[in-house]
């Protein structure tokens, strides 16, 4: 049981409540936002895919200062190295030693700005951080914070000059959460902002109020290990990831980590809903945006027009759902 201070049902409304802070900023999105949400209340990192203008940066400057954690952004670039992702040691003369002069991982939500856009040694510089909380300087290890949260953006259709991210590291990943262009209606109300002053550079201007600090976001997280989860839907789950490793159209399925955000993520996603349980329609809503990223599809199978949102939908209709 959790010995958290809130109780599930008050999760929905302080869900509500940064929604509502971050829509001063962003119009719609609400699946985007959503998927943000339940990632960091299971410490999970989320790849933000969609072409650019889609206010994937905005959304995630504007979630920060609902949260009110620290923020810092890194734009990817060929020439990044991983010391100006991580910090470095710099002589001090004064006190004849090394001091660590901490790179902007040390924080609590990193914007990876076009992460396929830098080498794979850099890339790798963010490995230990996702899965441990910490780095390894020079020998010597650092903890991060405790909400450290990587929210990485790319671009899907501009691939001069990219590096494709690494298995590995995709898998690090808790969702890779696709941005789609807003709808019409969406997108006109998006103009009658900018057409009445508002600016995304100037983000403070739009009266954003924090709703949450990294204590409160600690204790929401004791929240969701509170949700219950039968042996019919731990089963439901194994049974998915299971069922993408035997496709014959896939060369690599999804992993044991897979499994483990599904179960994660469905409990939050519970709680967010208010309940203190897990129903299969909860695994059934994350399955892509969790899947997704993990298959790698066989070349035949992909230029006979197959994708991995189709292996998604055709393994959820194959696996029994249970009552």
């Amino acid at each position: 049981m959790s010995d958290s201070q809130y109780e599930i049902g008050a999760v929905p409304e302080i869900a509500q409540r940064i929604k509502d802070e971050i829509a001063k900023a962003v119009v719609g999105q609400s699946e985007v936002i959503d998927q943000l949400l339940v990632a960091l209340m299971c410490e999970g990192h989320v790849l933000l895919e969609g072409v650019p203008g889609t206010a994937k940066t905005l959304i995630a400057r504007a979630l920060s200062m609902a949260l009110s954690v620290d923020f810092s952004r890194v734009q990817f670039t060929p020439d990044l190295m991983p010391s100006d992702v991580l910090g470095t040691n710099v002589f001090d003369p004064a006190g004849a030693k090394f001091t660590l002069r901490k790179g902007p991982i040390f924080t609590g939500i990193l914007l990876a700005d076009e992460i396929n856009r830098t080498p794979p040694k850099t890339q790798a510089a963010l490995l230990e951080a996702m899965q441990e909380r910490r780095v390894t300087i020079d020998g010597e290890t650092h903890s991060l914070s405790p909400v450290f949260t990587v929210l990485a953006t790319q671009n899907p259709i501009e691939y001069e000059g990219t590096y494709p991210l690494p298995e590995a590291e995709l898998d690090r990943f808790m969702f890779k959460t696709v941005v789609p262009y807003p709808a019409v209606q969406t997108e006109t109300q998006m103009l009658s902002r900018y057409n009445l002053g508002f600016n995304s550079i100037r983000l403070e201007a739009a009266g954003i109020v924090p709703v949450l600090d990294a204590n409160l976001l600690i204790e929401l997280r004791r929240v969701v290990t509170a949700v219950v989860v039968e042996p019919s839907i731990i089963e439901y789950i194994a049974k998915l990831v299971r069922r993408t490793r035997e496709n014959p159209a896939i060369v690599l399925g999804a992993s044991p980590r897979a499994s483990i955000w599904l179960l994660l993520g469905s409990k939050a996603l519970a709680a967010l809903s208010g309940r203190g349980f897990v129903i299969p329609d909860d695994v059934k809503r994350l399955a892509a945006p969790i899947l997704r990223h993990r298959l790698i599809l066989r070349a035949e199978a992909e230029i006979e027009g197959l994708t991995s949102e189709r292996v998604i939908e055709s393994t959820l209709a194959e696996v029994e759902t249970p009552r």
